[in-house]
């Protein structure tokens, strides 16, 4: 890693960029290469997407540098007619004819780190121009910490300095919506990691537990994930997700990261020692990941992991940027505080059970501190007094401790008022996939399918703006169906603040849908093979068994006596 400086100068090479064996016909010094080559070009997207996993175009250098120009140039971008005079033309007018630069890094840096990747004197100083050149002819990238390290190393791979200039202008300039390639500006950055986090809370169960027992800041821990592909990997495995990058866009990230994030938890799990700062822990587990696995078990880890389509991940990134705007967190300056339990006080879980807890749930809600609606020891056991308590608030938390002291709970995406939307002769379930189920006493585990796809009208811009239904599931002698609608989130009857439902459907069939259910005799969560939590209306006393729809063991003992219950909502006030 090399950093430079607000003082930092440095010389203006009068070279072009780094031409590679420009006299030489390589295809006759290594005929297979031209074989390869002749079939890259002769191969569709999918076709090309196995090779790049596979390996295809690694090996020489200047099979690469072909597939890279080939691919790039595929790619449907605003940037694919941009002239190759406009490099020199924003040279000439950022340079002249200095010999020496002092300009300072550009904005969108994070840090003015530029990765070295091996590069001599003439490539770093290649790298810096490229990246002012940018920051003025693309003056709305404000944040984009990874832009160095894909400029030095595409440059390995450009025949010169303009011909890397464009390629990245390529991908900023990409058209397609459903496939990003690069964040451009903070708000869209933090959204990306809280994308990252929500999908590492149901790949990678076990990591966030971790780190929030320890008390260490999750928003700082996951605001690392891309630097650890394109900062703090190796360069041989950099190289290799750049081959599916550039082929697959972000959603290749999701995965390797994930993937990292794995290794990183058997590492930490396989240790005595205590780990003091985890972000950092992460990043010497990065750079040092040729000990722990190779390129090729690290990208098939990567891809045995069954994410969301792209579509869908595109709209829960959508739904974490609406919550950061509703939090007043866009710009790098409008930074938040981690979760307020100044005034915490619970009668069922502790502080740093509650931090555990806050963890687990989905990232755009995890934005704003919990709120006590419902306690048993301040309102009463009375089923009617609970829904009178916690009708209109989306999401809630529900935890109990029973007479035996274990500590069980569940997060439910959906207002408990939709048990009311319709008639119906049986018990009615609703809710989405986003529910999940926990123990916390005596030992601490979330329970979730881990194969999840959200639902919704994903061709449209705003889907579920002005609807207020939640996806029901009516239970009847005649009649099971179970179309899962989306729903609007509202954090309080009495509360303006809307949080946009990201509606995580399970596979089709009624034995699928069982979230939550409730009725004026009993609350039901989860189903499939038995209930994760069945409550009577006394709140008196409930049982546990075996819940195919969680895949949860019983979460307490089976028959259990409840010593206190609470309901958790979101303070969503402006004031923090």
């Amino acid at each position: 890693m090399m950093t430079i400086s607000e003082s930092d100068s440095w010389e203006i090479s009068s070279c072009s960029g780094m031409k590679y064996g420009q006299y030489v016909e390589w295809e006759k010094i290594d005929p297979e290469a031209a074989v390869r080559y002749a079939k890259i070009l002769a191969s569709g997207h999918n076709d090309l997407k196995l090779m790049g996993r596979s390996g295809f175009w690694a090996t020489p250098h200047t099979l690469r540098a072909k597939a890279y120009y080939h691919i790039i140039s595929g790619i449907s971008s605003n940037s694919n007619m941009t002239s190759h005079d406009v490099y020199h033309i924003l040279t000439n007018q950022l340079f002249g004819e200095q010999k020496i630069s002092t300009h300072p890094f550009p904005e969108f840096m994070e840090d003015g780190e530029i990765p070295r990747y091996c590069l001599n004197k003439a490539g770093l100083n290649s790298v810096k121009k490229i990246l002012l050149s940018i920051s003025k002819h693309l003056p709305d990238v404000s944040f984009c910490p990874i832009l160095p390290a894909l400029v030095s190393l595409l440059l390995h791979f450009s025949e010169d300095e303009t011909q890397c200039f464009n390629s990245i202008c390529c991908l900023v300039n990409y058209k397609d919506p459903n496939k990003r390639y690069i964040d451009q500006t903070f708000h869209t950055y933090r959204a990306s990691c809280m994308t990252f986090g929500d999908l590492a809370n149901i790949y990678c169960r076990g990591i966030r537990k971790l780190i929030a027992s320890s008390h260490q800041n999750l928003v700082e821990f996951y605001s690392d994930w891309i630097m650890w592909i394109f900062a703090d990997l190796p360069f041989p495995y950099a190289i290799r997700v750049l081959d599916l990058y550039l082929l697959e866009g972000y959603k290749v990230l999701y995965r390797v990261a994930l993937a990292l994030l794995s290794l990183y938890k058997t590492s930490v799990a396989s240790r005595v020692a205590r780990v003091d700062d985890f972000r950092q822990d992460m990043k010497s587990f990065v750079l040092n990941v040729t000990r722990h696995s190779t390129v090729e078990n690290l990208l098939n880890k990567a891809f045995e992991i069954q994410l969301p389509t792209r579509q869908e991940l595109n709209y829960l990134f959508s739904a974490n940027k609406d919550a950061l705007l509703q939090r007043g967190i866009y710009q790098k300056t409008h930074l938040y505080q981690t979760m307020d339990l100044s005034t915490f006080s619970s009668g069922v879980v502790t502080e740093t059970e509650m931090n555990v807890v806050w963890a687990w749930i989905p990232e755009r809600f995890a934005l704003f501190s919990p709120r006590k609606l419902f306690s048993t020891n301040q309102h009463g056991r009375s089923l009617n007094m609970f829904y009178s308590h916690v009708d209109g608030h989306e999401p809630t938390v529900l935890l109990l401790k029973t007479a035996d002291e274990e500590v069980c709970g569940a997060f439910l995406s959906s207002d408990w008022s939709g048990r009311k939307s319709h008639v119906s002769d049986g018990l009615m379930f609703f809710g989405t996939g986003e529910c999940f189920v926990f123990t916390l006493r005596p030992g601490m585990e979330r329970y979730q399918r881990a194969v999840v796809h959200i639902s919704g009208a994903l061709n449209q811009s705003h889907p579920y703006k002005g609807q207020q239904s939640s996806s029901l599931l009516h239970l009847s002698a005649s009649n099971i169906s179970c179309p899962l609608l989306g729903n609007d989130c509202l954090a309080g009857s009495a509360q303006e603040t809307q949080y946009q439902a990201v509606p995580f459907s399970s596979p089709s069939g009624a034995q699928w849908c069982m979230f939550m259910g409730g009725d004026e005799e009993k609350l039901v969560i989860g189903g499939n093979g038995g209930p994760a939590l069945h409550i009577q209306a006394d709140l008196m006393t409930g049982h546990t068994k075996h819940c195919g729809m969680f895949e949860s063991p019983p979460l307490c003992k089976g028959l259990f006596r409840i010593q206190a219950l609470e309901v958790w909502g979101l303070d969503n006030s402006k004031e923090y």
